[in-house]
Parts: C-alpha cells; structure tokens; sequence
C-alpha cells in the first residue's frame, strides 16, 4: 500500500495495556502500518489548579485522577514496543511536554509527531528537532503563518504535514479537504490528512486527493468512556478502510486512452464496424 495508514490509539486505550494490545491488533488487520499514543508527563501540562479539579472517571473523582489514569508506565511502554514488533506494525507518539519527548527518544521511533495543540511550542519544537527523529506535523486550528514556520524550522527533518481540523468529531463544513491541495502545492509528496469525523468518507476523500499518509483514531466501540471515543473509527470501519484504499490503488491505471485486452472480446462482439 503506498499510502501510509495510521491508527490512532492516543488515549482511546483508557489505560489499559490490554485494550491497546486489541487496538494494535485491528490497526494491523486493517493494513495499517504504524500505530500511534499521546505521551504527557501529568504533572508538566497542567497545573494543579486544573489537576484538583472535581471531575467523574472511572478512577476517581478528580482532574488529576482521570489524567493520570490515562497513562501508561515505562514497563507498559516497555510491553507496547515489543507487542509492535512481534506483530509487524510500528509505533511512535505525540508527546505533550519536553520530558515526554525526552522519554519517547530512547525508543526506536519511526517518527515523533507534534500534535497541533504544540504547534507554536518553542520549547517543544526544539526538543523535538534535538531528537533527529523524522517529525510529522499536525495543522488543526493553525494559521497559514504558524504551519509554514513550523515547517520552515524542522526542515528536512519534516516527513509529513497532515491537513486536520481541531474538533471532536469534526463537521461536515469544517472539514475543509482543498487545504490538502493547498499543502501539496507547498510541501509536494509529503502531505498527508489526520481525520477527526466518526465516518470513513473524508479519510477515502483524502486518499483520492492525494494524501500520502492518512491518520485516524481507532476504537473497539464509540460507546466507551472518553474524549476521543466518538470521533474513531470502530474495527469494521478500519477494515473498510483497508479494503477500499486497496481497491482504489488498482484501479489507477495509466491514463492511456485505448482498448483494454479485457475489453476486446467485447468490442468484437458489440461493435457492427
């Protein structure tokens, strides 16, 4: 497949090591090749006003508990790298703070992603640079002048820069699939999409508009606790996914106005000259 395909995961495991094992297992059934988490050092990222907040999650009654229970260990991490191997897929992640990028670097990473949120993060984006790991770079709720400046810093470290809307699950109207035209006039082969609608429409959309890489987040079921579970797509839509871009790569042909061999009998038989 010459469309890189990544799943997902970032927190839809719920912190639990066995649910992100099963969603590794669909991404790889569904022809991805490389999965994907969100690494936070709690305790960087927000303060502990917002942390002491009252909030209900399956792990407690505050901010702080529902974070941290969201995050996996180094031995969990530990367990995720070698899960991936043995099942053929990579793996790599966003971080959401310096320790977390200084974490995900002893790993051998495919690539490090700056999610969107850490676009104009000055100490982040030069942590990130300082890994040499190839960068891809999420666009959500950024300016013209934001995206290019991002790009423009990483350089030839940049692999890809996905088009994405910052909205949970993203509508219709926001979706805006030209601006996958406009990066490709920029950034030619590597621009990709990172999808953020419940569907499987603009994910097949961005493939035909050209997106070399295509990001969307998985889940086993919608209905699940969290933030990000109504905007995945479920395992028969990954499979969909898979069996739809495989279709579309055959169908390209090259281009040539002409008889195909298939359609000869055809024109032999219909055609009266």
């Amino acid at each position: 497949m010459k469309t890189k395909l990544v799943a997902e995961i970032g927190i839809n495991h719920n912190g639990d090591l066995n649910i992100a094992k099963q969603l590794i297992d669909v991404a790889k059934l569904g022809g991805c090749q490389y999965v994907k988490f969100q690494k936070r050092t709690v305790e960087d990222v927000y303060t502990k006003e917002e942390l002491d907040k009252y909030r209900e999650s399956p792990w407690g009654t505050t901010n702080r508990e529902q974070k941290n229970g969201l995050e996996f260990t180094k031995e969990d991490y530990d367990e995720i790298d070698r899960y991936c191997k043995e099942k053929g897929i990579q793996w790599f992640a966003s971080p959401w703070d310096v320790k977390s990028v200084d974490f995900l670097a002893q790993y051998d990473m495919p690539f490090i992603k700056v999610a969107s949120a850490m676009l104009t993060n000055e100490p982040m984006l030069k942590a990130i640079k300082n890994t040499d790991i190839p960068v891809i770079i999420a666009t959500g709720m950024s300016s013209e002048f934001e995206v290019d400046r991002a790009a423009k810093f990483f350089g030839s470290q940049m692999a890809y820069i996905l088009s994405c809307t910052s909205t949970y699950p993203t509508k219709p109207e926001d979706m805006n699939m030209n601006r996958i035209k406009t990066l490709r006039n920029r950034y030619a082969d590597k621009v990709g999409f990172s999808n953020h609608s419940s569907g499987i429409s603009f994910i097949l959309m961005s493939y035909v508009l050209g997106a070399e890489m295509i990001e969307y987040h998985i889940t086993l079921d919608r209905s699940m606790y969290g933030s990000d579970q109504s905007a995945s797509i479920e395992p028969t839509g990954v499979l969909k996914i898979k069996d739809y871009i495989e279709t579309y790569e055959k169908s390209w042909g090259d281009g040539k106005i002409e008889c195909l061999e298939n359609e000869k009998p055809i024109r032999d038989k219909l055609r009266s000259a």
